[in-house]
Parts: C-alpha cells; structure tokens; sequence
C-alpha cells in the first residue's frame, strides 16, 4: 500500500460518496456485532449499554471522552487463545494497551506478557507478572533497559542489530547473569497492511535479515557469544493481518533459517515466535479469524514445513495483543458541533465533531485507519446521513472515524460510541493541544471502576518545571 499524506485523502475524500465498503445501513441503530465486545448491546430505547451499565449513566459517572473496557470480554479472548494454542506459549503484547490490571488480567488467563520499553516491563512487574514469561523487544534497547530485564530475570530477550548483542554480551558478563535470547528476523513477506505497521519487509528498522545472510550471521554470533544462551528465532509479518498466507511463507523461510543453523552448528534450536498481527473488525469490511481457526492453520504450516525439512517441531509461541485489547473496548464521546458540508456532485457530509480527537487516537490521522460508530445515547428514526466524526484539535487531519452512516438528527449533546478501540488508542494517546488523556474504566456485571485515572490540567503543569 503506498502511503499518502493524510491532506491528500482528504481532499480526495471531500469530492466522494461514501467509499465502495460502507453499505447504506437498513437500521443506523443497529450494532454489528463482531465490531463490539460481546457484553455490548443496545436496549429498546437505542441506549448502548457494556455488561449491564448504560453509556448514559458511565458518562455521568466518568465523564468524557472515556475508554471503556469490558472486563470479562478481554479475560475471554486471552483465555481463547491460550485453549486453541494449547502448548504454545501466548504472550500478550503490551504495546497494544497496558495498565497493571490488564496485565494481571492476561497473566491470570495463562498468558505471558511482550514488553518493548523499561516503562511496560516496570507495569508487568507492578502486576506481579511471573517474569520468566515476559519477553523484552526492542530495536533500540538501552544498556539501561538491557539491565532492568536482566536484573528482573525475564524469560527472554529478543535482540535485533549486531550492536546489541555485543552490548548484550558484555552487560551479561559483568552481571554474571546468563541472558536468554531469540534472535529477531526479517523474512521479506509483504504483509497485506499499511506500510507504517508491515515489519517484514527488507527496507525497515527490525530484525535480521534472511536473504541478506545477517540473520544467519547473527545467529552465529549468539551462539558462541559466552554469556547468552541461543534459544530460538523470532518473527513478526505486521499488524493488522486476515490471510494465513503471509505467516505460510514467512514461516517457511523462518524454518529454513533454523534447519540451516542446526546443521551448520550442529544445535537444533529449541524455539520459534511466529509473532502476532492477527486482524480485528473496526469495520464492515473486516473479517478476522477466531484463535482457533488461527491455531489449526499454523499448526498445519509448522508441521508439514518440519516434516518436508526433516526437523523435530520447536516449542511455539506467537504474540497476540490488537486481537485480545482492540474489540473488548470503545472509545465514549460527547458531541459538541454538527456541521453539513456541501460536496460536489449534489452530496453533503455530516461534520460531527466530539471533544476528544486524534490525541486520544491517532490512527486515523497516523495511516488512515478506518473506524466505525454509532449514536449510543438514544434510538433515532431520521434517515441515515454520511458523517465524518472529527476532533476538537487544531489539525485538518484531526479525524476519528472518515466514513460512517449517523442519524440525521445526530446533535450536541449526544453520545458518540467507536467501537474497538482498545488497542493502540491510550497506549499512542498524547497531550497534543495540552489536552489531558482521558481515563480507562472498566465495566464488570454493571459496576464500573477506573484503571487509568482522567489526566488533568495540574498533572500537564507539574510536568513543566520551568
């Protein structure tokens, strides 16, 4: 997908109709239900409602703009792909949305957690998470880093650049601290997603390359580096990924690197992470797949792949996060302005603008990430209008949802829901404009309690010492 800066598509969009996947709603009430948690629903009078609280009452007891999260929902999606990838270790990844109750949540679920920065590894040990099952990612990790996961005994360390392994080695060596590593690599798969978010591909930051030869080079340099232990290879296609294909052949190559190793070496490394990336529905035109088709498609890739080269099946693992976080939150708007712009060609657009914007989701701004979402507040009987749910900041580009079919008589005052958004919304959130980050609650069996507290303008000047 070749990227385009986001001013360009949206003049492109302000001469078009709504694009060729959004269909003309027969109810513009109606939630689809693989977008949202499975504790969400509406009641007869169209007021959303997650485990049994209304979004009128959360919105009087929080406020917004609010990330709501349903409790049992991620709980259930952690503990799915722990049944279907039985055997296999799932690591949650953290970077999609961490507090120290989700992490508590997921490793209570039998997951362990995928850390990237000192900051997430600092939450995981906060939550009591059994060390030994996080990983430490990182293309750039710092001495400082490197010592705090050493020092905490994670269960592995994914090095990335020949840099690190040196820095690796000698920080191992003046600890007298055995480090465990996997070795991340690049196989060259174009994953079908966004150019920002593929990381398999040759001309990017991560990992080793396979055709380049610098993955077998650094594999070598693992293995014989005194104070690391070489236990496996680590890959990872890209985000956002609904076709099995991409993972097929990147596993391929993967497999390949560790036959050629163990017969150059005369090792047979004991591990393989295929990563994660699996897809979620943000709109109708996503199908994902369940864990366990997910599970029953890997598992015939590894296993014809081991056969056809002659190898005994490594102990697995993948890195599941956007697929257990993303669809068991959404994001609580209020409406402040509605605006119809006239387009060319005889259409208008509903410009509904709430007071949250791209600093409490910058993915749409980011790469065009698409969104849906629905007026939470009440049922509606006016036709459905084509709408663009913007933001309160000071961007052209400040969008949260580009396309999606509102009530015509949407307004100020109402509530605006987007759902699946509890992956990368908070965790990429910022204080663009000075605006403070909002809260993340939880809903449980209709009681509500706050993870995250709301951010305030005397957190922001605490911060300024100046």
């Amino acid at each position: 997908m070749t990227h385009t800066h986001v001013a360009g598509s949206i003049h492109a969009d302000a001469t078009s109709r709504a694009p060729s996947w959004l269909a003309l709603p027969e109810d513009v009430n109606a939630l689809l239900p693989r977008l949202w948690s499975a504790n969400a629903a509406k009641d007869a009078d169209g007021v959303l409602t997650v485990a049994g609280m209304s979004v009128t009452e959360l919105a009087d007891r929080v406020g917004t703009p609010a990330y709501v999260v349903d409790e049992a929902d991620l709980r259930a999606r952690a503990r799915a792909f722990a049944e279907a990838f039985a055997g296999w270790e799932i690591y949650y990844a953290a970077k999609s949305f961490l507090c120290t109750a989700v992490a508590r949540w997921v490793s209570e679920e039998g997951l362990g957690i995928d850390v990237c920065s000192s900051g997430e590894l600092a939450v995981a040990q906060r939550a009591g998470v059994d060390l030994r099952r996080v990983g430490l990612h990182g293309n750039n990790k710092s001495v400082a880093e490197l010592r705090h996961g050493l020092t905490a005994g994670v269960g592995r360390i994914i090095v990335d650049s020949f840099d690190e392994i040196a820095r690796l080695s000698a920080l191992a060596e003046e600890l007298q601290l055995r480090a465990r590593v996997m070795v991340r690599v690049t196989t060259g798969v174009e994953a079908h997603t966004h150019e920002y978010i593929a990381t398999a591909h040759e001309d990017q930051k991560f990992g080793f390359s396979i055709a380049g030869g610098q993955a077998a080079e650094a594999l070598a340099a693992c293995h014989h580096a005194s104070w690391l232990d070489l236990v496996g290879i680590h890959s990872h296609i890209g985000s956002q990924i609904f076709e099995p294909d991409g993972f097929e052949v990147a596993t391929r190559r993967t497999l390949r690197l560790h036959a050629d190793f163990a017969q150059s070496s005369g090792v047979e490394l004991p591990e393989l992470d295929l990563g994660g990336g699996f897809g979620i529905a943000y709109t109708s035109a996503d199908t994902p797949s369940t864990p366990q088709a997910l599970a029953t498609a890997l598992r015939g890739i590894i296993d014809a792949e081991c056969a056809s080269l002659g190898i005994t099946v490594p102990h697995l693992s993948i890195e599941p996060g956007r697929a257990i976080s993303g669809p068991s939150a959404f994001a609580l708007y209020r409406v402040g302005t509605v605006k119809q712009v006239l387009l060319d060609g005889g259409t208008s657009r509903l410009y509904v603008a709430v007071d949250g914007g791209m600093s409490d989701n910058i993915r749409t701004a980011l790469y065009a990430a698409e969104y849906s979402a629905t007026v939470a507040n009440r049922r509606s009987d006016a036709p459905p209008a084509l709408a663009r749910v913007v933001g309160m900041h000071c961007e052209g580009g400040d969008i949260l949802v580009r396309d999606e079919f509102l009530p015509a008589d949407v307004a100020p005052g109402d509530l605006i829901a987007v759902p699946a958004s509890g992956a990368y919304s908070r965790s990429m959130a910022s204080n663009y404009n000075h605006v403070p980050r909002p809260p993340v609650v939880a809903v449980t069996s209709g009681e509500v309690r706050t993870l995250i507290r709301r951010e305030t303008i005397e957190d922001l000047l605490a911060l300024d010492v100046g």
